[in-house]
């Protein structure tokens, strides 16, 4: 696996670069500010790239900036943001495609090397990867474990295949259902969820990352 390391502070960057070589994966680059962080994505297209949010020159979004222009360049190119802080709009934006291959840790929340180097991988492969307190900021700050809460079973099964990536007919035709009514569950999940005032893509999007945040239990309450 080729990866590209943008980070600004010297220390983190180099123990990445070390973690990741450890674990048997090639860095192919590494960038210290957001220009660099652009230019190493375009001329190298890795198979993931770890991505800080507040880079140099100005400390601000550069990182974050700097890949999604390249996802809109190179569309599905795989990027893992590990950041102190949520932008919420970019993060959104960076979902938006609906491609895959996105991951967005919070830096306070990698606590081993086993979670993190699971992470790039799952990201490398086209997957998602989404600390819990980024989902809960998409969601306007509430839990999302709390929010899949308020679903009824109906809703949560439709959300679980939602999550499988199926249209609203295919999940009718799964749930003998018709597509109106599908729409009409989703409608209300989509509510309950706070995803309300977003576009349909967006709203799926972010309604999916509630749900794999709590795979692998039962539906909530």
């Amino acid at each position: 696996m080729r990866v590209v390391v943008a980070e600004d502070l010297y220390l983190l960057r180099d123990g990445m670069v070390r973690l990741i070589e450890a674990y048997g994966h090639q860095v192919v680059a590494t960038a210290g500010t957001g220009p660099e962080t652009l230019d190493a994505l375009r001329t190298w297209r890795p198979d993931v790239a770890v991505i800080d949010v507040r880079m140099p020159p100005n400390q601000t979004d550069e990182g974050l900036w700097a890949a999604l222009t390249a996802r809109r360049e190179t569309p599905g190119l795989p990027v893992l943001i590990l950041s102190q802080h949520v932008e919420q709009l970019y993060a959104r934006e960076l979902l938006a495609d609906g491609s895959g291959g996105v991951g967005y840790l919070l830096k306070e929340s990698v606590f081993d090397a086993d979670q993190f180097i699971g992470a790039l991988e799952r990201v490398a492969g086209g997957g998602t990867a989404m600390d819990p307190a980024v989902i809960a900021a998409l969601l306007g700050g509430g839990s999302p474990r709390r929010a899949l809460e308020r679903l009824t079973e109906r809703e949560y099964g439709v959300l679980g295949l939602m999550a499988e990536g199926l249209s609203n007919r295919a999940i009718g035709e799964r749930l003998f259902l018709s597509e109106s009514a599908v729409g009409k569950y989703t409608t209300s999940m989509f509510g309950k969820l706070g995803l309300a005032s977003d576009d349909d893509t967006n709203r799926r999007v972010l309604a999916v990352l509630a749900y794999l945040n709590n795979s692998g239990e039962k539906k909530p309450g």
